[in-house]
């Protein structure tokens, strides 16, 4: 496909969520069903290897493999995707960007360096060395509020200033300065946390790399259209999805440790739509079956959308 320019990019994507099986080995078969399954959801794209695709507990076989799987299937269908080239060490991200090119991805996601910090001077010297090698392809940054450096609205206007094409940035979101901000920089496709997207999308931001999407693709995207059709419906409906998760999700965060990622795959499996597995990848752990079939009766009480969409949306 053609690189995606910032104001292409938009509405709800959904994520790969690898199916690991008990020897640590990827079920590719699943895999390929479920990067079917969402092209026929009619989410606006695709992604993968970010954080929910363990893009840090990869090897570099396995990644360029699930890179050809997910473009094979999308450039057949006409399906926007990005290609996540994260990794913790930067020439490593390089090497990524440079392999992925021939695949075509309507844009590339990187994080910052991880190890060490990069300093103002050092973040702009690595973006313009990842935008270089991209050759065109337009670059989005993954800054997660875990990540060393968290960029401020003022980061992002540098990086705009300097001419690095930036295309997009997925980030925690902010209030109501930090959007005022934020929408002020041109040419920047700007994405937040998908279970606040209402609030985001009504403050100015542009969509979401969804974990609502992880719950069920098909559900998160109807809720995107009712951003566009009926905001006072969808706000509603993100007050109900913010109390299931303040309910269940971040408990299981906060007392049971669990990561983003194990909840990204536990609500995947609780409506049973990607063929997601529980399990994460050595050392991280993923929730037990019996702690999600709680979740599973819960959601299904609270959220019955999500369990009505179906796995196809024909």
């Amino acid at each position: 496909m053609e690189p995606l320019k910032a104001k292409e990019i938009y509405g709800t994507w959904g994520t790969l969520l690898l199916p690991i099986q008990e020897d640590e080995s990827i079920l590719y078969e699943a895999l390929s069903q479920q990067i079917k399954t969402l092209i026929g959801t009619g989410v606006n794209g695709i992604y993968s290897n970010g954080t929910a695709g363990e893009f840090y507990n990869q090897t570099e076989e396995e990644f360029d493999t699930i890179s050809g799987m997910l473009a094979d299937e999308c450039n057949a269908a006409g399906m926007p995707f990005q290609i996540g080239c994260s990794n913790t060490n930067p020439k490593c991200t390089l090497e990524r960007v440079k392999r992925v090119r021939s695949l075509k991805p309507g844009a590339i996601q990187v994080i910052l360096p991880d190890w060490c910090p990069p300093s103002p001077d050092e973040l702009l010297r690595f973006l313009e060395g990842i935008c270089n090698a991209a050759e065109g392809i337009g670059i989005v940054l993954y800054n997660p509020p875990h990540a060393k450096r968290v960029l401020a609205p003022e980061d992002y206007a540098a990086i705009m200033r300097r001419g690095i094409p930036l295309v997009g940035c997925k980030t925690a979101g902010g209030d109501e300065s930090w959007y005022a901000q934020m929408s002020a920089i041109p040419g920047l496709s700007l994405f937040v946390p998908g279970h606040w997207l209402a609030t985001g999308v009504r403050s100015g931001a542009h969509g979401a790399y969804s974990n609502v999407a992880c719950l069920h693709p098909i559900t998160a995207q109807r809720w995107y259209q009712d951003m566009m059709t009926d905001m006072e419906k969808a706000l509603q409906f993100e007050a109900r999805i913010g109390a299931f998760f303040k309910q269940y999700i971040v408990p299981l965060m906060t007392e049971r440790k669990y990561s983003g990622q194990a909840m990204d795959k536990m609500m995947a499996w609780i409506t049973g739509w990607g063929n997601a597995t529980l399990r994460l990848r050595w050392p991280y752990k993923g929730v037990t079956e019996q702690e999600a079939l709680l979740v599973r009766e819960a959601c299904r009480a609270q959220l019955p959308e999500f369990f009505e969409a179906g796995i196809s949306a024909r």
